[in-house]
């Protein structure tokens, strides 16, 4: 049921790779709720996804960009300005990659090299993409960033690997460049910790299956599905959550705030 949430509303969706991504199911509920939007993803990933499909449905452009490049995001912004006619009104970051964890490499044996490029593509690349936003004034008045984060930012996930420090960072520049953007133009800037999520991403860390079916376990509501994390992000793009800013929300069942569950202990007294 679409509620009109984003009616005249226009964004970017940067991260859409397959059926699978919350960045899909994003786009399809921002279409959904009436807004306008422009697809973005690497270069190398378009190719490897279906992302056309996607905008096809949506009736978006696809604009590649390596997020790691001010010219490759320079370019994205102003074709989306000019796509758009002006200004826009939000933006969702839905971008992760350790290369140490595709590589193997243990948490106390990464390589320092592959560390600085996934900090770079997972976390400093929204410095850029709000930088890039500041400089062309592309964002409307009260428009809504957006990035998907994870509580391994804040507890330790032994097998999340270099991807903690990458989120604790990412949260980290939603506070320090939300600040500076909320007084130049009241634009938000908040972080939405999911679930863990059945994504392309997701499941390529060791142990995921398991460590999914703890989280249900953990989770009074049970774990917030990609759909419902789509959801999510439709509310904080909308003019209702005018006044949340610099904020890292949880969006887990409940699983951030809960020490035990009765469902835990039963498993573990088998």
């Amino acid at each position: 049921m679409a509620y009109n949430l984003l009616k005249g509303k226009k964004g970017i969706i940067f991260g859409a790779l397959d059926e699978r991504s919350i960045a899909w199911k994003t786009a399809l509920k921002c279409h959904e709720e009436g807004a306008e939007l422009v697809l973005s993803n690497a270069p190398v990933a378009l190719r490897m996804g279906e992302i056309n499909k996607l905008a096809s449905i949506v009736k978006a452009p696809v604009i590649a960009a390596d997020v790691t490049n001010m010219d490759d995001l320079k370019k994205l912004f102003e074709d989306s300005l000019n796509h758009f006619g002006g200004s826009f009104d939000f933006i969702l970051h839905s971008i992760g990659m350790s290369l140490n964890v595709r590589k193997g490499k243990n948490y106390t044996e990464i390589d320092y090299g592959f560390n600085q490029k996934s900090l770079d593509i997972s976390a400093m690349s929204l410095h850029r993409i709000l930088r890039t936003s500041w400089d062309l004034d592309a964002l409307n008045e009260w428009g809504s960033v957006v990035a998907l984060s994870y509580i391994a930012a804040q507890r330790v996930f032994p097998d999340y690997n270099e991807m903690a420090d990458a989120k604790a960072l990412l949260e980290s520049v939603t506070r320090s460049f939300g600040y500076h953007y909320a007084l130049k133009k009241k634009v938000r800037v908040n972080t939405i910790s999911q679930s863990p999520t059945r994504t392309t991403a997701g499941s390529g860390v060791k142990g995921f299956d398991g460590f999914i079916n703890y989280a249900e376990k953990m989770s009074p509501l049970g774990n917030a599905s990609a759909e419902d994390c789509a959801n999510y992000c439709v509310l904080m793009f909308s003019d209702l959550t005018r006044m949340i800013t610099m904020q890292n929300l949880f969006h887990d069942g409940g699983f951030s705030t809960t020490g035990v569950t009765e469902a835990v202990i039963n498993e573990m007294e088998k």
